[in-house]
């Protein structure tokens, strides 16, 4: 599914098989769940392959190993070179990107002694969810920010993620909404979330959240179009029976919600200020004017 006999990955400073390439089965990563990563998207556009916001990525993953306290020495711009090169190296424009930083043999309980950087790259279609989901609030709650730094995009971090996802699917739904500590809504398993009322994007305030690249692409297009979008605290309770609502991820792109807790949300998707942004955001990654809409709005 992610590679075949001839794909290439970066490895510790060099491009190789991926089917060749080794990690130690000693590594602090394995054991404790004490690694980084991102999540980043390429696209087939008019001006050539594009690695959207690749820079913003390469930058937050740098900080996420500075904040676990990992050494890495790479620089944005090196790991941009490496994507670019993997993606010619592999035949591939339509794809995802998946950098993760981790660390040595050590099975102390303590920061990282030496880091390697992988990137793989695959073909992706955009399959990761589909538009009108059905969402339930989770039992599980997002990681209390007084024990995790939540603010890194760490991979031990996602066993929550899992655990959430798993619960609302074995109930029949098709993702989770995550609540943080204080029953505030803060995302689902692996996405930040935004709900529509009365022509205004709501979404939770930073804290308890990864405060995701999609989410600040979202706010930007709010900004250039001209709708009101606020960042706040909420109970999951004010987002039922809104007028809309959507999750929004590099993986996900934005991905229109049906209903939560079995309360649908009131309009039609298509005739939504979120399905705007849906569009807007569609063009943007394909390098594509968007500007149209901004008067079309005047109409929702």
């Amino acid at each position: 599914m992610y590679y075949n006999d001839d794909s290439v990955l970066f490895f510790d400073g060099e491009y190789m098989k991926a089917k060749e390439a080794k990690t130690d089965l000693y590594g602090q990563s394995l054991h404790y769940g004490y690694a980084v990563f991102e999540g980043i998207k390429s696209y087939k556009t008019a001006n050539g392959t594009k690695v959207f916001k690749a820079e913003e990525h390469y930058d937050r993953l740098r900080k996420s190993a500075e904040t676990m306290l990992m050494p890495f020495d790479y620089s944005t711009e090196e790991m941009v070179e490496a994507t670019y090169k993997l993606l010619e190296m592999n035949n591939l424009s339509n794809a995802y990107i998946r950098p993760i930083v981790i660390c040595s043999p050590n099975m102390a309980l303590s920061k990282g002694q030496k880091s390697y950087l992988a990137i793989e790259v695959w073909n992706w279609d955009n399959g990761y969810m589909a538009n009108k989901m059905r969402v339930m609030t989770s039992s599980f709650q997002r990681p209390n920010p007084k024990a995790f730094k939540v603010e890194a995009k760490v991979s031990g971090h996602y066993v929550n993620s899992i655990l959430a996802c798993q619960e609302a699917k074995d109930k029949g739904f098709d993702e989770a909404l995550v609540l943080d500590e204080n029953g505030f809504v803060a995302e689902s398993s692996g996405a930040n979330i935004f709900f529509e009322k009365d022509g205004t994007l709501i979404t939770p305030a930073k804290g308890s959240i990864l405060p995701g690249i999609t989410r600040a692409t979202v706010l930007q297009l709010c900004g250039e179009l001209g709708i009101p979008a606020e960042e706040r605290f909420f109970k999951p309770e004010e987002m039922q029976g809104a007028d809309a609502g959507f999750f929004c991820g590099t993986a996900a792109e934005i991905v229109a919600l049906d209903s939560l807790d079995e309360v649908s949300f009131k309009l039609n998707w298509e005739e939504s200020i979120s399905s705007k942004i849906q569009t807007a955001y569609r063009h943007l990654v394909l390098e594509e004017d968007y500007s149209y809409l901004k008067s079309s709005l005047q109409y929702v």
